[in-house]
């Protein structure tokens, strides 16, 4: 089945619209290679059929492997994992949101707004002059996922028929 790739960006960090602030919701950095990010991403992904969600251990270091400056963050709230996110580091002051997402059990429930705020606070700040923060979604995702990087402020810089993950 044929996908639509959704490629955003936001520019500037000025054009973040904050989501509704959930007390008790953190980024919290973490060690990439721990189990628990591919466990995370599992279970994230397993809804939308993510690669990640059947990727066995020597998936797992090929794909942190291939982006040396992967770096990735545990959404928590009131200190229970409750989402992940990875970005990833490119030449020119382009920060990645390689993945972003809840925990199934902790979809639905208003957080997703903060939630990315946070991880766009986060992107802007992982290096010095980020020129862009930018992300991809694809039409398999959470059907929320799109409106939500519309509100925070990205803006659609190009789309595609595809298989996005």
């Amino acid at each position: 089945m044929t996908k639509t790739v959704t490629y955003v960006e936001m520019t500037d960090p000025g054009r973040l619209v904050p989501g509704v602030p959930v007390p008790g919701l953190a980024l919290v950095a973490i060690e990439r290679e721990l189990s628990l990010v591919p466990d995370l991403m599992a279970r994230i992904g397993a809804p939308y059929q993510w690669r990640s969600a059947h990727r066995g251990p020597r998936e797992w270091q090929a794909w942190f492997a291939e982006h040396p400056g992967r770096t990735c963050r545990l959404l928590t709230l009131a200190d229970e994992p409750a989402g992940v996110v990875c970005y990833d580091l490119h030449p020119g002051g382009d920060v990645q949101i390689r993945t972003f997402g809840l925990l199934p059990e902790f979809t639905g429930r208003g957080l997703g707004g903060h939630a990315l705020t946070l991880a766009i606070r986060e992107g802007w700040n992982l290096v010095p002059d980020v020129r862009r923060v930018w992300l991809h979604t694809s039409s398999a995702d959470n059907p929320n996922a799109l409106p939500n990087y519309h509100r925070r402020g990205f803006r659609t810089f190009r789309t595609e028929d595809g298989d996005g993950d």
